[in-house]
């Protein structure tokens, strides 16, 4: 059941972003999205709970950082979520889709590391499959901001519960 629900959902954000990457072709002028790497900071708030102990919703932040590849619309994240009493490493990799001047939304997967597994994280307690959908935009020179949603599949230990976490912040393109 979760496998139909997580691919339904995953085809569901593809047609999004790839139809409106179609229908920005068709018009004179595409869009440029932001270019650049960029490394940040903000919040991540955790709004699951897995429903066993050490499992709670968790409250914290994050540093995540962006490597795009050139000449591709792919880009290679990196996030770490902290708060609780363990840290989610996660290395990801998105497709980019220029959506105005400066500005990609973004989707892709990756895999969350908990330091130790077990203790609470904003997005869950032991390792898990991660996908992701945000945005990010510069606002000024050098300075980005950005946010998304993190889906973490089976993320709690002891229970089949998915952990879900938003993160916002605010980083330096170089």
């Amino acid at each position: 059941m979760k496998l139909k629900i997580l691919a339904a959902s995953v085809l569901s954000v593809a047609s999004i972003v790839f139809s409106s990457g179609i229908a920005s072709a068709q018009q004179a002028v595409q869009p440029r999205g932001m270019n650049g790497n960029y490394i940040g900071a903000g919040v991540a708030a955790g709004v699951t709970n897995g429903g066993q102990n050490n499992d709670s919703a968790q409250f914290g932040g994050n540093v995540q950082g962006r490597t795009a590849i050139p000449n591709a619309p792919i880009s290679v994240r990196g996030s770490v979520l902290f708060g609780g009493d363990a840290t989610a490493l996660m290395p990801m990799l998105t497709y980019d889709a220029p959506v105005a001047k400066n500005t990609n939304v973004y989707f892709g997967g990756g895999y969350s590391f908990v330091t130790n597994e077990g203790k609470n994280t904003p997005l869950g307690n032991r390792n898990a499959t991660v996908l992701t959908l945000g945005a990010e935009s510069e606002v000024a020179k050098n300075t980005v901001i950005y946010g998304d949603a993190k889906w973490g599949i089976d993320a709690y230990k002891n229970s089949d519960a998915d952990a879900v976490s938003f993160q916002a912040g605010v980083g330096y393109l170089f």
